[in-house]
């Protein structure tokens, strides 16, 4: 039995990615989104007082929640920025939370977008605190960081390159189950992700999320206020947060990365074990990521998940559904907002609204999200009262 859930997710709004952003600004698919949230919840824009905000807004590099304050027309009591990488979605939630059991505010919006422009930049690496023992020797990029990181597990624990590979090959599959996921109607077999390019050995280029454009919002409010939304609403039960390093060079051993602390944190403060979530919504920006994580929940132990994968089904009627909306890899990673994309599904599935996907009686779920390369990690617990 959880306890008394922190605050509840009222309303949602997810733009359909594609694959450059077709002329469109960063704030105007903030505002894109926020729009379709607030019809989600089926409440009055002005009734919204609190707004958290990603730290990349290209129209703007400071000021950032004024500016997009007064895009969208709205007066905060309570605003900010959170700039964890791709756990930002995630944690967003539970500062939203946070914010409203200090009685800041009582509904907030939380919106992450991304335009991807061809020839765009997402991350300068000159931006990046690691020029001294990382970038001149080859670690330029997250590529070349969780290449040494997936490396890593191989060597230590005999992992195959067939175990990673099986990852990817579920997200696509479940992606044919979601018409927004940008690789609907794309599907792949297990030797088309083995036999595509190496990018940075031994990642192969479809272990790799794809950029893309897209936008997403959630709106955080009180509990008193959870039974205003048109939906049922969803209730933050626990969350976790940890940072162990920012530079690969700084990591700790593959065993003992963040998500060690963040995800058990999380389910101990809701009161639940892992065999009570329903849905793994484990952030996927490489098949590595999902590997630790798998490891992490408990589900199984340190350099286990290979046999994990071996003997389990990951769609949503299998015995461990992960990542029911294709993931980030069979999704698309609309850059911050991706890691927002794993929260919205998970909501989807405890409404019961997921359609195709819809995993059956669905009550708890796992969300995930994870910054720079494994360093920045939240986990939250999401479900309904109990």
């Amino acid at each position: 039995m959880s306890h008394k859930p922190h605050g509840a997710i009222i309303g949602i709004g997810e733009l359909k990615p594609e694959r450059y952003s077709q002329g469109k600004t960063t704030l105007s698919l903030i505002a894109d989104s926020v729009r379709e949230a607030i019809s989600d919840a089926g409440i009055s824009k002005d009734v919204i007082d609190g707004l958290l905000v990603g730290p990349q807004v290209g129209e703007t590099p400071q000021h950032v929640p004024a500016t997009v304050s007064e895009y969208l027309g709205i007066n905060p009591t309570m605003s900010n920025t959170v700039d964890l990488g791709g756990a930002t979605g995630p944690g967003m939630i539970w500062r939203a939370a946070a914010a409203i059991k200090m009685e800041m505010c009582e509904t907030v919006v939380c919106v992450l977008a991304n335009k991807n422009e061809k020839g765009e930049t997402l991350r300068s690496p000159n931006r990046n605190p690691i020029r001294e023992f990382d970038v001149p020797f080859g670690a330029l990029g997250a590529n070349t960081s969780y290449a040494l990181l997936k490396r890593q597990h191989m060597e230590k624990h005999g992992s195959s390159q067939e175990q990673f590979a099986k990852i990817a090959y579920w997200s696509r599959k479940n992606a044919q189950f979601n018409p927004n996921a940008i690789f609907y109607g794309k599907s792949l077999e297990l030797d088309d992700i083995l036999t595509s390019p190496l990018i940075a050995d031994p990642l192969h280029l479809l272990e790799i999320v794809m950029p893309v454009a897209g936008g997403a919002a959630v709106i955080v409010t009180s509990e008193d206020r959870a039974g205003q939304g048109k939906h049922k609403p969803v209730y933050l039960k626990g969350a976790g947060e940890k940072i162990t390093h920012r530079a690969v060079s700084q990591a700790p051993d593959i065993d003992d990365l963040p998500f060690q602390y963040s995800i058990p944190s999380a389910l101990k403060q809701a009161e639940i074990a892992i065999h009570d979530v329903d849905l793994l919504s484990l952030y996927d920006c490489y098949t590595s990521v999902v590997a630790t994580q798998l490891e992490s929940t408990g589900l199984c132990g340190p350099g286990e998940f290979g046999r994990f994968i071996d003997n389990h089904s990951f769609g949503h009627d299998g015995d461990y559904p992960l990542n029911t909306h294709g993931g980030q890899l069979g999704f698309g990673q609309a850059d911050l907002a991706g890691g927002m994309s794993h929260v919205i599904e998970a909501v989807h599935q405890l409404r019961g609204n997921a359609g195709e996907r819809q995993i059956p009686s669905a009550r708890h779920a796992l969300v995930t999200g994870n910054g720079a390369t494994l360093s920045e990690t939240t986990a939250l617990v999401l479900g309904g009262v109990s």
